[in-house]
């Protein structure tokens, strides 16, 4: 009987201490209101933020540069806008690339790699055609004659330089020209790679040779 007396002890306190845990109630955890100052606030930063990156992508990685003459004509035409980007950037033949400007020319100028450093380069004035390591380009897109000017030709093409042409080849100003010659790449701003203005012209400027 004791032990039995023991058991119901055991129990009520159990039960006992079960009500007690049922009582607690649960705490709650409360969430201050914002204020319209607050989010004033809050969309003014985004907003800074989100300016200051597009600061930051236009100034370093993205950029865009009107075109100003014929020398690229028919790909480019005078007025056109085009979105220029550099990041990590290195020249590839057949890439349109605008070139900070020289000594010898005061504003920067748009145009089309030809060959690269190490690459082969033969241009036959009379036939009117390029040979790039041993290939003969097949350049659709060019307008008017490739003819000589009183620059040099070199057979291979340094290292951290680029031979350029506009696509107006009767026009054009390039390396066939003293004033211009080779480009060191480290004067090219970028790669030209979607023309954006005037609508009626919006276009991806797609590389021939790749």
């Amino acid at each position: 009987m004791a032990s039995e007396a023991k058991k119901d002890e055991k129990v009520i306190k159990s039960r006992k201490h079960d009500k007690k845990k049922r009582n607690i109630e649960p705490r709650t955890i409360h969430l201050k209101k914002s204020d319209g100052t607050s989010s004033v606030y809050e969309w003014v930063h985004s907003l800074v933020f989100a300016v200051a990156i597009v600061v930051i992508l236009l100034t370093f990685f993205v950029r865009l540069v009107d075109v100003s003459g014929t020398s690229m004509k028919q790909t480019l035409q005078s007025g056109d806008k085009v979105i220029v980007t550099n990041f990590f950037y290195t020249p590839k033949q057949g890439d349109i690339v605008v070139i900070s400007h020289a000594t010898s020319y005061s504003e920067p100028i748009i145009k089309r790699v030809i060959a690269t450093e190490g690459q082969t380069l033969s241009i036959d004035f009379d036939k009117e055609k390029i040979t790039v390591d041993g290939k003969e380009l097949k350049e659709d897109y060019i307008q008017g004659h490739t003819h000589k000017e009183d620059g040099e030709i070199p057979k291979v093409i340094p290292k951290g330089k680029v031979f350029v042409l506009g696509d107006n080849r009767g026009v054009s100003m390039d390396s066939r020209s003293k004033t211009i010659g080779l480009i060191d790449k480290k004067n090219i701003i970028g790669k030209a790679n979607v023309v954006v203005y005037p609508f009626n012209n919006i276009k991806y400027l797609a590389n021939p040779f790749s």
